[in-house]
């Protein structure tokens, strides 16, 4: 059976993406070296529910709960600065900016993550907490490495990035390539207008 690896997403504005690069940009700079994989500016979003492996045979049926669910939303603002790290700031292994929405993105992304469970996919274990990944810390970096990213991180004095209106939802299709990921956009889902 064939299929395609696919995650459902918020696009970002093209001020944003401008943004995060000029970060991304000042980071890789003052972190010369550091053992981290930065994403592009133009793979990065904000992802509400990774699909995974999806069947070419259900794509239509996904496409269509995502569009109904989306249709049910009202549109939102959401904001976008203040520098951070998962598991913590302190022990980094991704580098994130944090993102500040209204109730309704959380609300969105729970009904995404209840239709897709219907259709078959595995919900997402960990609670939603919306980001921007910048970079990935290697596995290999030493114990040194991984202290001192944190130390940078701490004091890189990251603030507000800008706001956009978000007024549609993205299913992507992902790509894996040597030179890393492409995206492509399978489904513009509008949300409630008017």
């Amino acid at each position: 059976m064939s299929g395609i690896r696919a995650f459902i997403a918020i696009e970002l504005s093209a001020e944003i993406r401008r943004s995060l690069d000029q970060i991304s940009n000042q980071l890789r700079h003052s972190l010369k070296g550091a053992p981290v994989r930065w994403v592009p500016a133009d793979n990065i979003h904000l992802t509400l529910k990774f699909l995974g492996n999806v069947s070419l045979a259900n794509l239509d049926l996904l496409k269509e709960s995502i569009r109904n669910e989306v249709a049910r939303h009202n549109p939102f603002e959401l904001s976008v600065g203040e520098l951070d790290a998962f598991p913590s700031i302190h022990r980094p292994r991704v580098i994130l900016v944090r993102v500040q929405a209204p109730a309704e993105l959380s609300q969105l992304q729970r009904n995404l993550e209840e239709q897709t469970r219907r259709l078959g996919y595995e919900p997402e274990e960990r609670p939603f907490a919306p980001h921007l990944t910048l970079g990935r810390v290697s596995r290999n970096a030493s114990n040194n490495e991984v202290v001192y990213l944190g130390q940078a991180l701490e004091t890189s004095g990251v603030g507000f990035l800008g706001a956009m209106q978000v007024d549609r939802v993205n299913l992507f299709r992902s790509d894996l390539q040597p030179t890393g990921a492409i995206y492509t956009s399978l489904l513009s889902a509008q949300l409630k207008s008017g």
